[in-house]
């Protein structure tokens, strides 16, 4: 069955029906395909095309689709909005062949998209939300735990565990206002615009949005028969998520290496070696890095499709589903293999403690207390500079110097500034808003903890219905 062909007088060869073909990746807008007809059923009995008896009939049958498992078995339709009409028709009789009166499938496609991407940002945004979550309550797991913070990988200044998770806590709620603006432009309704120049037929398009759960309708026409912006914006929203999680994943991987020891992974996220016995391998977090690559692939195999396109519509855009799907469909389960690896995984203090305290993550600690007690900071950090180099060639570790070495070292020591070889006498000094100070981080926590509640509570925006089929 055709939606089109009057015009014809000849099939489509059986080569371009195989190549245009879309079904086997758009049926999972089934149920959103299902929901927007129905709406727009009504919408046709408002307006005097359909009587209440005959809108009656094809709301039975949509629903009647929609139950059935086996509505896709030997299909051969060429998208999901053909096999809907063709099982509508089956269904209902010659009153199905109404339902297409004053839409063009330019805007239905629109619809459809928008709604199950309206979906899957809900999810998105609730498995972010439970990562968040997740990396809070390993900083609680280890409140006072000290590391070493890097620049350019090497040991930069010692910062606490929680202060470092709370920095991907802040990238993640900065992907989840990302997403909430992909939604609020995804949550605008297209029907009415017919195929590019607007609808011949008087609906009440609030009334439409207002019943499929769209804050408002779209402005223009050629627009929307032209847009694909709203998954871009998902796609970009999704590439900074996995771009992210991959930067966790590559500190992870790291830090559970034997080299460094900070952290064990646990074996529900781990996979051994087909030959060597010993190997406990981060696949997850490999996995996760990995999959990033998709995500930034979607994004630009929709810009590139996108690029050289005239208005309005294009067959073309028939190719934003599939990189849509793959990305939503990676989000997610990097999102929530995520979580699991953080829920897990056990950080083992004493190591990146150890390895603080034998390097010289002090070193901007005593410049800036030689600069607090009036020495130039230029002249603070040449000396402690010195005082490094003299450290390397004898073997010392900052802890190894007495107060009294110091000051023979340089006269702008004074004998408290010792206490500064201690990493963690140095994060007293950064009370500063944002910074690693023992006060300023339990700050942060309870803040981040309240604003994690804040997003609970207000919990998804409503929907008319999930309008998600994986069929």
């Amino acid at each position: 069955m055709k939606l089109w062909g009057g015009r014809f007088e000849s099939a489509p060869s059986e080569v371009f029906e195989r190549f245009s073909g879309s079904l086997d990746f758009d049926r999972r807008l089934l149920a959103a395909d299902i929901l927007g007809s129905q709406a727009w059923a009504r919408a046709l009995e408002r307006v005097g095309i359909l009587t209440p008896d005959e809108c009656a009939t094809l709301l039975a049958a949509f629903d009647a689709i929609a139950a059935d498992p086996s509505v896709f078995d030997a299909a051969t339709d060429e998208d999901v909005h053909t096999l809907v009409i063709r099982k509508l028709g089956e269904r209902a009789g010659a009153v199905a062949g109404k339902i297409h009166t004053g839409r063009s499938r330019n805007e239905q496609v629109s619809l459809d998209t928008r709604l199950w991407l309206r979906g899957e940002i809900d999810e998105a945004e609730t498995l972010l939300t439970d990562l968040m979550e997740a990396l809070l309550n390993c900083a609680a797991r280890n409140p006072d735990a000290i590391v070493p913070g890097y620049t350019h990988m090497r040991r930069a200044q010692a910062v606490l565990w929680p202060h470092y998770l709370l920095a991907y806590f802040e990238m993640f709620e900065r992907d989840r206002e990302r997403l909430l603006e992909a939604r609020r432009r995804t949550n605008l309704m297209p029907l009415g615009s017919g195929a590019l120049a607007g609808s011949g037929f008087r609906f009440d398009r609030t009334a439409l949005a207002v019943e499929l759960g769209f804050e408002g309708i779209t402005a223009n026409s050629m627009d929307v028969s032209a847009d694909r912006d709203f998954v871009l914006d998902f796609l970009y929203a999704a590439s900074t998520i996995l771009l992210h999680l991959s930067r966790l994943a590559e500190d992870w991987i790291l830090y559970s290496s034997d080299e460094f020891g900070w952290l064990e992974l646990s074996d529900a996220v781990t996979s051994g070696s087909s030959l060597m016995p010993q190997k406990k391998n981060p696949d997850s977090l490999e996995l996760i890095r990995g999959k990033c690559g998709r995500v930034f692939g979607a994004l630009t195999s929709l810009l590139v499709t996108m690029k050289g396109l005239p208005l309005t519509y294009n067959r073309d855009l028939q190719e934003d589903k599939v990189p849509l799907f793959e990305a939503a469909d990676t989000v997610k389960g990097a999102l929530e293999m995520a979580r699991v690896v953080v829920d897990s995984a056990k950080l083992n203090p004493a190591r990146p403690a150890a390895a603080a305290e034998e390097s010289w993550v002090v070193a901007t600690d005593l410049a800036e207390e030689l600069a607090r007690t009036g020495t130039p900071f230029h002249r603070a950090h040449q000396i402690v500079g010195r005082l490094v180099l003299e450290s390397v060639r004898q073997g010392k570790k900052p802890v190894d110097w007495t107060a009294a070495e110091l000051a023979a070292f340089a006269p702008e020591f004074t004998p408290e500034m010792v206490r500064l070889m201690n990493p963690q006498e140095g994060m007293k000094t950064r009370e500063i808003p944002g910074g690693t100070g023992p006060q300023a981080v339990s700050g942060a926590l309870t803040e981040a903890r309240e604003r994690l509640s804040r997003i609970r509570r207000a919990g998804l925006r409503p929907v008319a219905e999930k309008a998600d089929s994986n069929t």
